[in-house]
């Protein structure tokens, strides 16, 4: 790579290093050897063991004079590129105005744009950092988490992040996110006899059971939405029997449903919900659930603020504050410091021939330039 520190040509070294999460060696390798004359320390370290791990992290911090500590945090794994694709996914391509390859959008892009951006940022400024993980697509165990863990065990605290999830609705620049709304799955077991479908009474049916317990969750009304968060919603995702035959009562019925709230509820709390609901119709229903994440705000303030200004003096365009959307590791990553999001158009990422506008891989790097240089008061 003759020009490391140009957006594109970095963002297909990074696209041309296959990452499907856990992402490990050689994507990591690209962006090290991209930081490293710019001043950085690289550590990458391994985490966790299987089926969830091992996972590869990459922290890399340019220690400056100025008094502020700036991060950005991304993630080079990717979802598979699944099957139809008109090119190879990890063979970048650009065909007209866009850049075709898996993580184009979410997020190689991204960091590209950003390692671009903080090389024209003086050394000495201030602090900056970046926390990468290779395990934000995934379980997403040992990732973002072990290395904020690997951070504290150093001292290293930033005062703000930037996460750089492609945030951008329509156009680049109409959206940021300030928030995100938790993700808790939960899984409800109900026990019953197996018995002949003629002899009903030497058996227990345990899908009526199930029926009612679902019906129960389903009349629930969780809010009406927040200030800056929408409804949270109830929905089921999978309800199995397992029985193959058509003469026989099953031993046991299963469901499985997934729920996305706001910051008036915790995760534990809706766990308990369930299993109240579902214990009141069978005392021996079994409830599991496993929490994502909990809802969290950064509430509008100097953080959004600088962003935005940035946005506006590239693109003209004022950002909505927004926490729709799925989960990201700033889920995690708020216990540090205010964060906030903000990336590419989303309209591709996780799709077929996903792709970026060149053009807006120079903008974006225009606008983390502008972010970094109002963050450590850069003339």
């Amino acid at each position: 790579m003759t020009r490391p520190m140009e957006p594109v040509a970095l963002a297909k070294a990074l696209i041309a290093a296959p990452s499907v999460t856990p992402a490990t060696g050689a994507v990591f390798d690209v962006l090290e050897d991209a930081l490293t004359p710019l001043g950085f320390a690289v550590e990458r370290f391994f985490d966790g063991i299987e089926p969830d791990g091992p996972v590869e992290n990459l922290l890399a911090v340019r220690r400056g004079a100025g008094p502020v500590h700036f991060g950005f945090a991304g993630h080079l794994d990717v979802v598979p590129p699944g099957v139809g694709w008109t090119g190879d996914p990890f063979v970048p391509e650009i065909r007209g105005d866009l850049l075709y390859g898996r993580g184009a959008v979410d997020m190689k892009g991204a960091v590209a744009a950003f390692a671009a951006a903080v090389a024209d940022i003086p050394a000495d400024a201030g602090t900056v950092s970046l926390i990468v993980t290779g395990d934000e697509e995934g379980a997403a165990i040992f990732g973002t988490r072990a290395l904020m863990e690997h951070m504290d065990a150093r001292a290293l605290k930033p005062d703000m992040i930037l996460v750089g999830e492609p945030t951008s609705a329509q156009r680049l620049g109409d959206m940021m996110k300030i928030g995100r709304r938790g993700s808790v799955n939960i899984w409800i077991d109900v026990p019953g006899t197996q018995g002949h479908v003629a002899y009903p009474h030497l058996a227990d049916n345990p899908i009526p059971k199930l029926v009612r317990i679902l019906s129960a969750i389903d009349a629930v009304s969780l809010d009406s939405g927040t200030d800056w968060f929408q409804p949270s919603n109830i929905e089921f995702t999978d309800i199995d029997v397992g029985n193959g035959a058509t003469n026989v009562i099953p031993a046991s019925a299963r469901a499985r449903l997934s729920i996305r709230f706001n910051d008036r509820h915790r995760g534990a709390d809706l766990i308990a919900m369930v299993e109240r609901l579902a214990q009141d119709v069978e005392p021996l229903a079994k409830v599991t659930g496993k929490i994502s994440g909990e809802a969290f705000l950064t509430p509008p303030g100097a953080l959004s603020d600088l962003v935005a200004e940035a946005i506006r003096a590239e693109t003209g365009l004022t950002p909505e504050l927004s926490t729709t959307g799925g989960t990201s590791d700033a889920r995690f990553l708020h216990a540090l410091c205010p964060v906030v999001e903000f990336g590419l158009t989303n309209a591709t990422m996780h799709k077929l021939d996903e792709a970026v506008a060149v053009e807006d891989l120079h903008r974006l790097t225009a606008i983390y330039r502008g972010i970094l240089a109002r963050a450590l008061g850069v003339e």
